[in-house]
C-alpha cells in the first residue's frame, strides 16, 4: 500500500440531523430561522474537527438528504460517521441510515449545554433557541433505533464540547487503523513456523473477520532477490549501518556483508509483493540452508513505508506491530518476556533476530554484534551479525494479538523500562517495571491464554486499542491496575 495512504488524516462521515417541520421557523427574526441557526452551528463543530478528513454532505433533513450522504460516504469510503442530532427531529432519516448504510462504524454523539440561550419561550426568538437546545430529546428517540435495527459498532458519546471532540480523536485513530488493516497485505516468508504452534492464523479468518490478504512468499524467491543486490546497493547499506552504529570486534567482514545482504532481500522481498506486515519465519532450517544466516538489519524502507517486519512467522504479532505503529507513528519494537525477578518487581525480555534499530533519537544505543545463538552452527554465515540494541527507557505499551476459536484476543498492558546496559547478547532487550505486580501481570496473561510474542511502543494506548476492540469485535484484556 502507499505510503501516503497509511499517514493520511482519519476520514470521517459527519452526519447531521434536523427537523424538517422547524426548518422555516423564525423568518425575519433577529437570530434567524431554525435552519440559519443550525448553519451556524455547523460552522462551530467543524471548526473543532481540523485534525479530520471531514465528509459533510449537508444537513440531513429528509430521507432523500439522508440517502444522498449514504451514496456520499460510501463514494469518499470514509473511516467512520459522526452522528449528532441537532434537534429533536423526526427519526424516519436516520432510521433509514441505520437500515441502508453499508457497515461502518459509528460515533453517536450528543453534546451537553454549559447552558441554554433562552430564558423562557414566551418570546418566538426564545421559542426557536428552545427547539434548537432539543438534542437530547432527538438523541434519546434516535437510540431505540440502534437496537432495534441491529446496527453493529455504534458507540455512544455523552459530554461537552471538548470531551466529545476527545473522544472523537480517539475513535479516529481506532477507525483509521481499522480501515488501513482492511486493506494491507501481510507477506509470511515462507511458512508457519512448526516449533511454534500456538502462533498459527487461519488466513481465511484474516481475510474475512479482519482484512488483511496474506500472500506466502517462498525461499526460494528470496535466494535469488538477494542474489540480485548489486554492490552498489550493498556497499551503500553497509556504509550507512557503519556511519550511525559502532562495530565489535569479532565480526567478520563477510558475514557483515552477508547480513547486509539479505536484509536488503527482506525488504525488497516486501516492496515487489507490496507487503505492509512482513512477518518472516527466521529459525527455518530451509531458510538457514538456502541463505546461511538470518537478516539481522531492519532496513529503513519499512519505517518510510509506515510498515513492519517481525520474526519467527508470528502473524498475530506482525498484526498488533503494525497496528500500534498506524496508531502511535512511532518505531514499534518486537519482545518476548524472559524471565521474572520477584525481589525487583521486573522482568527481563527482548528478541533476537531483525528488530527496529531505526529510533533516531537511539542511534547511539546499537552495535553491530554477531549472533551468537547460531554463531558454533555449520551454516555458510554461520554468526552473521544483528543490530543489538537495549530498548529506549520509559513508560511503553505493551501488547499483543491472538486468535483463539475464530476470534481474536488483545491484550495490552503497562511497562516502565529502566535504564541500563547491555546485557543479553544479541537480543534486543531490556528490563521492565510493569505498572501491575510483575507475577499478577504474567498470571492473568496466562489464565487469558497468549503466545509469546509482544509489541512494545513508546507512551499509553490502552484507551485507542480498547476503542480498536470495540470496532473490530475484538476481546480486549487491558491489565492496567
Amino acid at each position: 500500500m502507499n505510503s501516503n495512504l497509511k499517514t493520511r488524516k482519519a476520514k470521517a462521515g459527519l452526519l447531521l440531523i434536523a427537523s424538517p417541520r422547524f426548518k422555516m421557523l423564525g423568518e425575519g427574526l433577529r437570530r434567524g430561522t431554525y435552519a440559519q441557526r443550525k448553519d451556524a452551528d455547523v460552522k462551530k463543530i467543524l471548526g473543532t474537527m481540523d485534525f479530520l478528513d471531514v465528509v459533510f454532505p449537508g444537513i440531513v433533513y429528509d430521507k432523500q438528504e439522508a440517502m444522498d450522504a449514504m451514496d456520499h460516504f460510501y463514494m469518499e469510503k470514509v473511516d467512520f460517521v459522526i452522528a449528532e442530532f441537532l434537534s429533536w427531529s423526526e427519526d424516519f432519516a436516520w432510521i433509514r441510515f441505520l437500515r441502508d448504510m453499508p457497515e461502518v462504524p459509528i460515533l453517536f454523539v450528543n453534546v451537553a449545554k454549559d447552558h441554554v440561550s433562552f430564558k423562557d419561550t414566551l418570546d418566538e426568538d426564545d421559542f426557536i433557541d428552545y427547539l434548537c437546545a432539543g438534542t437530547l430529546v432527538g438523541s434519546l428517540e434516535a437510540s431505540g433505533s440502534v437496537p432495534r435495527t441491529g446496527r453493529k459498532h455504534v458507540k455512544v458519546v455523552m459530554g461537552s464540547r471538548e470531551e466529545v471532540t476527545e473522544q472523537i480523536r480517539l475513535f479516529a485513530s481506532a477507525a483509521r487503523a481499522r480501515a488501513i488493516l482492511r486493506q494491507s497485505n501481510v507477506g509470511l516468508l515462507a511458512n508457519y513456523n512448526e516449533a511454534m504452534w500456538s502462533t498459527y492464523i487461519d488466513p481465511y479468518d484474516l481475510f474475512t473477520k479482519l482484512g488483511p490478504e496474506i500472500r506466502f512468499l517462498p525461499y526460494s524467491v528470496y535466494g535469488e532477490v538477494i542474489d540480485a543486490v548489486s554492490d552498489k546497493e550493498l556497499k551503500a547499506y553497509c556504509d550507512e549501518l557503519t556511519s550511525h552504529y559502532r562495530m565489535m570486534d569479532d565480526v567478520a567482514r563477510d558475514k557483515f556483508e552477508a547480513s547486509v545482504r539479505a536484509s536488503i532481500g527482506l525488504q525488497k522481498m516486501a516492496q515487489r509483493s507490496d507487503i505492509d506486515v512482513m512477518v518472516f519465519n527466521d529459525i527455518d532450517r530451509a531458510m538457514f540452508e538456502l541463505v546461511g544466516l538470518r537478516a539481522g538489519f531492519y532496513h529503513p524502507w519499512f519505517n518510510d513505508n509506515c510498515s513492519v517486519l517481525v520474526p519467527e512467522a508470528d502473524i498475530g504479532a506482525g498484526l498488533i506491530t503494525y497496528l500500534l505503529k498506524l496508531i502511535s507513528g512511532k518505531n514499534v519494537n518486537f519482545l518476548e518476556p524472559f524471565h521474572i525477578e520477584s525481589d525487583y518487581g521486573t522482568f527481563a525480555g527482548g528478541h533476537a533476530g531483525p528488530n527496529d534499530h531505526n529510533d533516531p533519537d537511539w542511534q547511539q544505543n546499537v552495535v553491530i554484534a554477531r549472533d551468537v545463538r547460531f554463531a558454533k552452527t555449520s551454516y555458510k554465515y554461520a554468526g552473521a551479525p544483528f543490530a543489538w540494541y537495549r530498548i529506549s527507557p520509559g513508560r511503553k505499551t505493551m501488547a499483543q494479538l491472538v486468535e483463539c476459536d475464530g476470534r481474536y484476543k488483545l491484550v495490552a498492558t503497562l511497562v516502565d523500562s529502566l535504564e541500563g546496559d547491555h546485557i543479553l547478547a544479541t537480543y534486543s532487550h531490556s528490563i521492565f517495571r510493569p505498572v501491575v505486580p510483575v507475577e499478577r501481570l504474567f498470571e492473568e496473561i496466562l489464565k487469558i491464554g497468549t503466545t509469546q510474542h509482544f509489541a512494545l511502543v513508546d507512551g499509553d494506548y490502552l484507551r485507542e486499542l480498547g476503542m480498536l476492540s470495540e470496532i473490530m469485535d475484538f476481546e480486549y484484556h487491558a491489565i492496567n491496575n
